[in-house]
């Protein structure tokens, strides 16, 4: 078993614990009323827009989404939220710097060890779901349950869910598609988006993310007989039929959305023992991203 194999299937106690860990860190977490900015880098960055969203529709306060890189520097927030599994990542590290004094920053991460435990204000460690493989499963989705328990929308229903994403066969002839499209809905797009991501890193997949009804607007074209489309989250009416009919394979769950995303995770792992590859060593990437001063 590759080390992410292990590691994914490990999520649903992952998230039993970080769902017990956010009543402990209220204090450092956004507050409701708060002006809060998210902010990561690749998967991270990912899982930010997905948890900006989730708060925003819950009416808790005004929530961005941004890479670390592109953080606007004129905007004012109460709080910026970083999420760094590695805690060493140059560009959240370089932004955390210059926020210092000026605004209240938390990071979350996996490794207590690192620049990220004095660049923040306050941190929040996850080291529990600390991973050895390069490519993120479990640190991603158990920070994101941990943000949702802080707004009181996880619940033991969504980590069934996972057990049941990862004990059931993926849908048959999914393997062997050659491209395949993640979609998703408000804050279901960050997580077609990560989907997406998981595809390229570790089965070197054609694969793309969009919104649900953008897809409509032209990216529908491409579909084909070896095209999976797969909806995470509830689909616009009439989305499932127009994929079809273009010969594509439509993929749709009722499961939870983060426990969809975990049975992407399965499909790329999947996809990549197909093809003889190590999901567990991606090419051209790093556990961490240090850029040279």
């Amino acid at each position: 078993m590759t080390y992410v194999e292990d590691e994914l299937n490990s999520q649903p106690a992952c998230w039993t614990r970080a769902a017990a860990e956010a009543a402990r860190h209220t204090a450092a977490l956004p507050a409701a009323g708060e002006r809060v900015a998210v902010v990561g880098c690749g998967t991270s960055y990912f899982m930010a827009q997905s948890a900006a969203a989730l708060r925003e529709e819950a009416g808790l306060g005004e929530t961005d989404a941004f890479a670390a890189s592109e953080f606007p520097r004129g905007r004012a927030y109460d709080r910026v939220v970083a999420l760094t599994r590695s805690g060493t990542t140059t560009e959240v590290l370089t932004l955390l710097a210059r926020l210092k004094g000026r605004t209240r920053t938390v990071a979350l991460t996996a490794d207590p060890q690192t620049p990220v435990m004095t660049a923040a204000d306050d941190v929040v460690v996850l080291d529990f779901a600390d991973e050895r493989s390069v490519v993120q499963t479990r640190f991603a989705t158990t920070a994101l349950t941990l943000l949702r328990a802080h707004l009181g929308l996880h619940s033991e229903a969504v980590v069934a869910d996972a057990r049941a994403a990862l004990a059931a066969e993926l849908p048959e002839g999914l393997v062997e598609r050659t491209q395949f499209t993640f979609l998703g809905r408000g804050w279901t797009v960050g997580l077609a988006n990560e989907a997406g991501l998981k595809m390229r890193e570790a089965s070197l997949s054609w694969t793309e993310a969009y919104p649900a009804m953008e897809y409509r607007h032209g990216p529908i074209s491409i579909s084909t007989a070896g095209t999976a489309t797969w909806m995470i989250g509830e689909a616009p009416g009439g989305l499932a039929e127009q994929v079809r009919d273009t010969g594509a394979q439509w993929v749709s769950s009722e499961l939870d959305p983060l426990a969809e995303l975990v049975r992407a995770q399965r499909l790329a792992v999947a996809v990549a023992a197909a093809r003889g590859l190590d999901p567990d060593r991606p090419r051209h990437l790093t556990r961490s991203v240090v850029l040279a001063p």
